[in-house]
């Protein structure tokens, strides 16, 4: 169309229609509509009323909608409000922005850093903790950065993948694909052997009260008011059986029956295919994205849990720095790559940190708002990890009892760490199907080109994904080493080494890479590679 239209919408039934532009009688902050437009508004109101509101016949074609700065919202009192177009997103303030990036990176690790500092040794652990931490903060900041070193092309929309695109073709497009996949995947493997724990103990707490069953005294628990265990290990063991006992004997046989059919490993796996097999399906995960402040709330909680726990517990610490101990481990411990394997997906976020900080609101404050997310990051998990390591009772315990779950040192009748549990499970439930529509989207997406191209390949694909997080629940339900791989894989390329070679290219060519630069972001890959390799020999 040769003359330019103006689109009003009214706000009942956002019908939108089209007058000129002569209809617009006042050019100031609320333009005033003539008559003839508001005319227009009633009579379009009124068939509007009559009509089903999936019929298209009253609304206008695609190619007559006018651009949005065009666009004005018609009021009942006779002005219109421009309506500002989608080329202005909000932006948020540096607190929303150092918030966000927090609220991303916490996740299910945070269970695993006390099981992680054990394995390094006390000194040592809060040693890589910070180490790690302010490696991955650099190289989360190079991966900020490398749009920019892009002069000659808009990148403004562009995320770090297509940035490997760029520099390594087809093949980083697919590597980095690859690896995302992996720390996805990984993800909803770990989220799958903590629901099965968490759904397992949930439901013996309700059985237990329900039944009158309270728990016995093991020669691996503490007699205190604040009950501290140390489980079975054998993954293929029951532990419904071996810290039960009865107050009515004549309820054996019940208990005999809820044992058969409700176990950690050989059922419960198999009972969350009913439940989330159907939600994977759904075509758009937008229903879940609404309860992603509950990850926030959970990490508050565990927070206030592992604090009460402590000062009713106590610190018991003794520093041995070589040798190990009866109940103590040393200080130094040559397991300590199984920590840095778990903090290199503890502090990941470089898949997706261009668009998070790409909302913040003064750009120039991007790297002062990266560095405090981290280090807020880095306190979470040194507060949660130091805490539960130094009030684990040792003696009588031994320190190498903290488990990759730090809840598993908690029996299934103390109170506090039923209501971790039960909202901890609920809040996967809901993350599980978002992460499994980014594995769809990307997955799908890359190879039909299409994000849902039909539901039997998305069943194919969910059936998949599950199978992987069934079989590791049933035979090893271990989440520290399964986030310390996926951990590894990932970190390998998209943290270590796509962010060192691209800073290291975009240097060279423009004449500034130096020997000290070259030689210190090959260092990181040296890292990644000795991370990864490492992994195989814990």
């Amino acid at each position: 169309m040769k003359s330019k239209n103006i689109t009003l919408f009214f706000l009942t039934s956002f019908r939108p229609f089209h007058v000129e532009p002569n209809n617009i009688i006042d050019d100031g902050p609320q333009e005033k509509i003539s008559a003839e437009a508001a005319v227009l508004n009633s009579r379009l109101h009124y068939y509007s009323r009559l009509m089903g509101s999936s019929d298209r016949l009253l609304s206008p074609p695609d190619h007559v909608i006018p651009q949005p700065d065009d666009i004005y919202i018609y009021s009942p009192l006779g002005t219109a409000f421009k309506v500002p177009g989608s080329d202005h997103p909000a932006k948020n303030p540096s607190i929303i922005t150092i918030f966000a990036v927090w609220n991303t990176m916490m996740g299910t690790s945070i269970l695993s850093m006390p099981w992680g500092i054990k394995q390094a040794g006390f000194t040592l652990g809060v040693f890589i903790v910070i180490f790690i931490g302010l490696l991955m903060l650099y190289c989360c900041y190079t991966v900020l950065k490398s749009p920019k070193s892009i002069s000659h092309i808009d990148t403004s929309d562009w995320e770090f993948p297509d940035v490997c695109q760029y520099y390594f073709g087809k093949v980083g497009q697919w590597s980095s694909l690859m690896f995302s996949m992996v720390s996805l995947i990984g993800a909803m493997v770990v989220y799958w052997v903590l629901m099965s724990n968490f759904l397992f103990n949930t439901g013996q707490f309700i059985y237990n009260h329900a039944h009158n069953i309270s728990e016995a005294d093991s020669e691996f628990e503490t007699n205190g008011s604040e009950k501290v265990i140390c489980p079975n290990l054998d993954p293929g063991r029951n532990e419904t059986i071996s810290t039960l006992y009865l107050s009515d004997y004549r309820n054996t046989s019940d208990v005999s029956s809820f044992e058969q059919y409700w176990s950690k490993t050989d059922t419960v796996p198999f009972y969350l295919i009913i439940l989330l097999l159907p939600l994977l399906c759904f075509r758009s995960a937008s229903f879940f994205a609404r309860f992603t402040f509950l990850g926030t709330i959970s990490v508050v909680y565990l927070i206030v849990l592992v604090t009460v726990k402590a000062a009713h517990l106590g610190f018991h610490l003794e520093f041995h720095w070589f040798d190990k101990t009866q109940f103590y481990v040393p200080e130094f411990r040559s397991l300590f790559p199984q920590l840095t394997g778990v903090l290199t997906l503890a502090f990941f976020i470089h898949n997706c940190i261009i668009t998070l900080m790409k909302n913040n609101k003064n750009q120039e404050n991007n790297v002062r708002d990266l560095s405090v997310a981290y280090l807020l990051v880095g306190l979470t998990y040194l507060y949660v990890g130091v805490l539960i390591f130094a009030a684990f009772p040792s003696p009588p315990l031994f320190k190498d009892c903290i488990q990759p779950n730090f809840l598993d040192n908690f029996p299934s009748s103390d109170i506090m760490v039923f209501v971790a549990r039960t909202f901890l499970l609920f809040q996967m439930i809901t993350v599980y199907p978002l992460l499994g529509y980014l594995v769809r989207v990307q997955i799908m997406g890359h190879i039909f080109g299409n994000h849902y191209p039909s539901f039997f390949h998305i069943l194919a694909l969910n059936i998949v994904i599950i199978g992987a997080g069934v079989l590791m629940a049933r035979f090893y339900p271990n989440i520290g080493s399964i986030i310390r791989f996926s951990g590894a894989i990932c970190g390998l390329a998209l943290v270590f080494v796509f962010p060192a070679l691209i800073h290291m290219i975009s240097l060279r060519q423009q004449g500034k890479l130096s020997v000290v630069s070259a030689i210190f972001h090959s260092f990181l890959i040296i890292l990644g590679v000795a991370n990864l390799v490492a992994q195989f020999f814990m």
